[in-house]
């Protein structure tokens, strides 16, 4: 079931996800391979942006929502190593 495999991975935007039903190309690790999928989220995505994989409409398909991601420097919960 590589298609279950799939919900819950997070990926790198190759190509701006342009919003609604305008794809973009999403780049996923799977089982240390990359692979590209053509991308749908509800509002555009800029490349370079770290998505969630929601669902997979087959096909090398999936529907993302943007992730956030931890910027330089900052540890989640906001506590910073040796303090």
């Amino acid at each position: 079931m590589v298609s279950r495999k799939l919900i819950g991975k997070v990926g790198t935007v190759i190509t701006a996800i342009r919003g609604g039903e305008r794809a973009g190309e999403v780049r996923l690790l799977v089982e240390g391979i990359a692979h590209y999928y053509l991308a749908y989220a509800i509002e555009p995505v800029p490349a370079g942006r770290e998505v969630l994989v929601i669902n997979n409409r087959g096909a090398r398909q999936i529907d993302v929502e943007p992730w956030p991601s931890v910027p330089s420097g900052e540890i989640a919960g906001g506590v910073e190593e040796g303090q």
